[in-house]
């Protein structure tokens, strides 16, 4: 095998008992090496829709992309009743850091993943030492409550979402070139649908993230990522989407300033939300160059 072709990553499942149950990631790279990077998805998404980003920088790096709670083929608890928002992402991390990573890591993710990095970033600096956050869900704290109401397009979105299909090809096709899709390769699609769905006694497929699940993301953030920035500690950098980015700063020029050069931010043009997706060059740039820190 050429030397410059990176295998294909190997499924795992960490067992987080004080978590209540294991995750399950995605091991990328050089098993004899300590974990380099740990990426978390969007809402919705799981560790394989990433796969062809991420891929190619395992011929020289160990990543682990995880699946969040709720997601993909994870077993941790997902009570909505009495939720703690989006902190829960943050323990879960962490304790996957503690059980799974030697030395201080990369953070990254995208959109909701990304946020969660922060917090995790926030609440134990000395296990980070970077983040790459892709167009990550920074609301003022003032307007978080207007983007996950229960009136929230999103939520209503979620709620409305088909859950179930006659197969993952017939996932596939329904989705293929629409809504949040439009802008995927097929390959990425095909990805997100083997992983995103899983078999049901009746022989059809159902989504690995119910809806109610997505919803609930969307309605309960419950954070403030500005005392994040403020509490983190490593070098920070920041893709935001060009359209419609969740990654909104007005009103908080002071913070930004505050925060100075550990903090850099670049908007990348003709990207939406799906910024991944679009610019998976600029991804893994980002996290070789955040790796060499």
């Amino acid at each position: 095998m050429d030397a410059k072709v990176a295998p294909e990553p190997q499924p795992r499942t960490i067992s987080l008992p004080r978590r209540g149950g294991a995750m399950a990631v995605l091991d990328f790279g050089p098993k004899n090496r300590p974990v380099d990077i740990v990426f978390s998805h969007a809402n919705g998404f799981n560790a394989r829709t990433y796969r062809t980003i991420l891929q190619p920088l395992a011929a020289s790096l160990r990543l682990l992309a995880l699946d969040l709670r709720g997601h993909g083929a994870s077993t941790l608890p997902t009570a909505i009743e009495g939720r703690q928002g989006w902190l829960e992402f943050r323990d879960d991390l962490l304790a996957l850091l503690a059980a799974a990573c030697e030395a201080p890591v990369v953070l990254a993710g995208h959109s909701m993943g990304g946020t969660s990095s922060l917090l995790a970033a926030a609440a134990e600096p000395g296990r980070v030492r970077a983040l790459a956050l892709f167009d990550p869900v920074i609301f003022p704290i003032e307007a978080q409550g207007a983007g996950g109401s229960a009136e929230s397009p999103l939520v209503g979105g979620a709620l409305r979402r088909r859950a179930t299909f006659a197969s993952r090809e017939a996932a596939f096709e329904a989705y293929r070139g629409r809504g949040a899709f439009r802008t995927w390769s097929d390959e990425q699609l095909a990805d997100y649908v083997a992983a995103g769905f899983r078999e049901t006694a009746e022989g059809e497929v159902t989504l690995a993230c119910a809806p109610e699940w997505e919803a609930s993301n969307f309605r309960t953030h419950n954070y403030d990522p500005w005392a994040a920035f403020a509490r983190s500690r490593c070098p920070v950098r920041i893709l935001r989407a060009a359209e419609a980015s969740t990654f909104r700063t007005e009103g908080r020029e002071a913070e930004l300033a505050r925060l100075g050069d550990r903090v850099t931010i670049e908007t990348v043009p003709g990207t939406t939300h799906f910024l991944p997706m679009e610019r998976p060059d600029l991804v893994r740039a980002t996290l070789g160059a955040c790796a060499a820190f």
